[in-house]
Formats: structure tokens, C-alpha cells, sequence
């Protein structure tokens, strides 16, 4: 009998109905569950055959179980160690090289910084920012978010460079950027299974 366990955060609909559909289609073969986590050994056996993983974005833990999960030979969906490569910031220069459209985009430097940093320890950082140069390139309406993270998590809208500087001093510690923000009348995500399926999921 293969195992499959459903990792997840606050969204109720979209893991309820796949456990549903995963058991009702597993014949007895194939079932599906959330997965219960506590303190993890480093030696603990393999428990489920997949994981689908929909939360260790925010929670550490939990990357760190489904790391040591993998070792066991549990496939797990989304890749925990594409984490090293998961910013924002990164995913939206590499499809712009891979020919996707993207929103203008700028990484700005924190405004903060943890104890210990200096201005020796910054002085290969361009001070003032050329601001006005910033927003001509990205253009108002925009968002300014993390570089990295998710949830809609210190995300805002500015329309004028006062309310960026305003929203930017907030930012403490954080690495942020500023980004075109695009008018639609539909979203869509899109699931990339084995590189070769392209699903559309509204």
C-alpha cells in the first residue's frame, strides 16, 4: 500500500478535497492523509511514500523533517532544497531569461540590519539609492514585498515615491522589492508536473 501525506498551513478547501480524491481513486492502494508531526528522530524510518508539502515555506520545522523525510526515499512535492534557490527575487530573473513575462522588478537593499553590521561592513553599497530612477523604471502603481517568502506577507501598494520611502522605512531587516504591478482580469497558477505537463488550475 502506498502512503501519501498532506503537509499544509491555514487552507482547509484544497487539502480536504485532494485527500478525498487521492482515497476515493486508491482503491485501498493508494491512501492519503494529513501528516502528524512531532519530535523527529535522525534515524526514523521512511513512514509516507509522498508528501505534498503546501507549508514548510513558513515554518522551518517542518523543511527540516521533509529533508530528512526525502532521505528515506519519500518523494516530496514541493522540493525542500529548492529552498536555497527560492527567492523571489531569483524565480523572476530566471524566467525572464527563460522568455516568461515578468513584472519590472527591482531588489532593493534592507533598510536595517542585525547587530554587528556596520558602514565598513556596507560600504560596497550605493548610498543614496537612485530612487527616482527606481520608480521610472518600475512605474506607480507598485507592489513593494520580500524578496523571498509568501502569504501575501508585508506586501503594499504604493502610488507615489512618499508612500514607497513611508512603507519602506517599516521594513526593518527585511529585503525587499519593488514591483510593477500588473492590472488582470483572471489568475491562474500553473503546475509544472514531470517537465513535460503544464496544468492550469484557476
Amino acid at each position: 500500500m502506498k502512503k501519501v501525506g498532506i503537509l499544509v498551513g491555514r487552507e482547509k478547501t484544497f487539502p480536504v478535497s485532494l485527500i478525498e480524491s487521492i482515497n476515493e481513486r486508491g482503491g485501498g492502494e493508494t491512501v492519503a492523509e494529513f501528516v502528524k508531526v512531532g519530535g523527529v528522530r535522525h534515524d526514523s524510518s521512511r513512514e509516507y511514500d509522498l508528501i505534498i508539502d503546501r507549508i514548510s515555506h513558513e515554518v522551518p520545522f517542518y523543511r527540516a523533517f521533509l529533508k530528512r523525510a526525502s532521505l528515506e526515499g519519500t518523494v516530496i512535492i514541493n522540493n525542500p532544497f529548492w529552498w536555497s534557490a527560492d527567492d523571489k527575487f531569483f524565480n523572476y530573473s530566471l524566467a525572464a531569461k527563460l522568455g516568461v513575462a515578468v513584472p519590472r522588478t527591482v531588489l532593493l537593499p534592507q533598510k536595517s540590519y542585525i547587530e554587528g553590521i556596520t558602514s565598513d561592513s556596507l560600504r560596497n553599497l550605493e548610498f543614496p539609492l537612485d530612487w527616482q530612477a527606481i520608480v521610472d523604471y518600475v512605474g506607480f502603481p507598485a507592489f513593494i514585498k520580500p524578496f523571498d517568502g509568501g502569504g501575501w506577507k508585508n506586501v503594499s501598494k504604493v502610488n507615489s515615491l512618499e508612500e514607497l520611502w513611508r512603507v519602506y522605512d517599516t521594513t526593518g531587516t527585511l529585503c525587499m522589492t519593488l514591483q510593477e504591478s500588473i492590472e488582470w482580469d483572471r489568475f491562474v497558477r500553473c503546475y509544472c508536473i514531470g517537465q513535460e505537463d503544464v496544468l492550469i488550475m484557476p
